[in-house]
């Protein structure tokens, strides 16, 4: 058991770690020619300026909004570094020359592009939470609807669809764990428990002792969707109609109460000690047997770069 439970959060990157702290959260990311960038920005949420916003569920609900855009940003942070077909390419001394004699019309320039791209971010965030709902929410209510009435047959509609529901998640699972680019990042993934599990003993931030913590944390966002899918699977069957498209309706107004309710449920378990809270917790470790791979030593370097660009000295400061 960690001596130390730690708030900290992270996400793995296109050859990089996301390490969310207290109070900045930073990109560590290895470039083509192997140096190691960071670069660390503030967390600005809308939940510690907002009293509104600190109530149970609600808070939930914003935080995974802002995950979201967080996780987002820091992807494209280091895709910057990539161009679109993977060739490694390291700027000249020339264009960082040029950047630097940059004029004040194109610094003005800039601060429009940094606006498009806070907006093509958020654009980026709805896209891909409107993809999930619609192929892991809709479309089992969708297909379920096909074969059954959730009114006459209401059992067999909420079985049909938690099926569904669940062999589309673990099959898009699997088919993404088996795409050779991806298991780069989850190499990433692995990287980044290490890295928090090491930094949760008491230990000092070192390759050699990262490389002896399990891959697999039980406050990972993995463990979160499988909390989610059981959640939406429970709420969901509370209500019914004899139209599909009223169900459909159902389960859109529904979606934010079971990610905060699921948020909830991630914080209480991420707390308790008890073994009745570990063994439900051993679904969403499994599962990240998916979504992580061993990480080289490499991968573990740029993890530790990007967790101590977040410490703030003071343990208390990330306590759980």
């Amino acid at each position: 058991m960690s001596k130390h439970m730690t708030s900290i959060g992270g996400q793995a990157l296109i050859e990089g770690v996301m390490m969310r702290g207290p109070k900045e959260y930073s990109m560590a990311v290895r470039k083509p020619d192997g140096e190691i960038i960071v670069e660390k920005k503030p967390i600005n949420s809308i939940i510690k300026k907002i009293m509104f916003f600190k109530i149970p569920i609600l808070r939930g609900v914003v935080a995974f909004f802002e995950s979201m855009f967080v996780g987002m940003q820091a992807l494209m942070f280091s895709a910057d570094f990539y161009d679109i077909e993977e060739e490694e390419e390291v700027k000249s001394k020339k264009e960082k020359k040029k950047k630097e004699e940059k004029s004040k019309e194109e610094k003005n320039n800039e601060k429009e592009s940094d606006w498009m791209k806070t907006a093509a971010i958020w654009l980026s965030v709805f896209l891909g939470v409107g993809f999930s709902i619609v192929l892991f929410m809709l479309l089992p209510a969708f297909l379920a609807g096909l074969f059954f009435n959730n009114e006459t047959n209401r059992i067999a509609f909420n079985v049909t669809e938690a099926i569904v529901r669940i062999v589309l998640f673990f099959g898009y699972l699997l088919l993404v764990s088996r795409m050779k680019d991806i298991q780069r990042v989850f190499e990433y993934h692995g990287a980044e428990h290490k890295v928090i599990f090491t930094y949760e003993a008491g230990e000092e931030l070192t390759v050699e002792n990262a490389k002896k913590q399990p891959r697999l944390h039980p406050r990972c966002g993995t463990n979160f969707l499988f909390i989610v899918m059981i959640i939406s699977i429970i709420v969901f069957s509370l209500v019914s109609s004899d139209k599909l498209w009223i169900v459909i309706l159902q389960r859109l107004i529904l979606l934010p109460v079971v990610a905060g309710v699921s948020y909830e449920i991630l914080k209480f378990m991420g707390r308790s000690k008890s073994k009745i809270v570990c063994i439900l917790t051993k679904p969403g470790l499994w599962l990240q047997l998916l979504t992580t791979r061993e990480p080289d030593e490499s991968q573990l370097e740029v993890a530790i770069a990007s967790l101590e660009a977040v410490l703030t000295g003071n343990k208390e400061d990330d306590k759980w």
